[in-house]
């Protein structure tokens, strides 16, 4: 499926109402997200593709640009660390369908996550997870 594809897909299963309104704890996270790569867009619109490895490492990529980094999970957000760039950081995560994930940005570190020292998560990116079909809508759900 190109990458066209992954972000328009209109979802064909839908989770109970009270899983689209929680956070994922960092059980879920770990099972939808370690050893698996994810295909995504971010408020602009620009695509990207990021691999959680099982060992905590990440390779992330989008036009032009990769970064190598860790993953880590704190206090309920989902940290994405890079080595050589200071865009990463730290999101509370939702379900909004079967493979359908929304990033809310809470905090640049993963000491700050730790210490919940972060205010009102903000809407970042979409994705789903790349070995099967993305059931996201092109909007935000939020």
């Amino acid at each position: 499926m190109n990458a066209t594809a992954v972000f328009i897909a209109v979802a064909s299963v839908t989770l109970p109402a009270a899983a689209l309104e929680a956070w994922m704890d960092e059980g879920a996270m770990r099972a939808a997200f370690a050893g698996k790569s994810i295909q995504g867009h971010y408020a602009s619109g620009k695509a990207f593709t990021e691999t959680y490895l099982a060992d905590g490492s990440i390779d992330y990529r989008e036009k032009g640009i990769e970064y190598r980094g860790h993953w880590s999970l704190q206090a309920g957000s989902f940290c994405t660390i890079y080595h050589s760039d200071p865009t990463g950081g730290c999101y509370r995560v939702r379900q909004v369908s079967e493979n359908c994930y929304e990033f809310y940005f809470v905090t640049r570190t993963e000491i700050q996550a730790a210490e919940r020292d972060f205010g009102r998560p903000t809407w970042t990116a979409r994705a789903a997870v790349a070995d099967r079909d993305a059931t996201c809508t092109d909007r935000p759900s939020v």
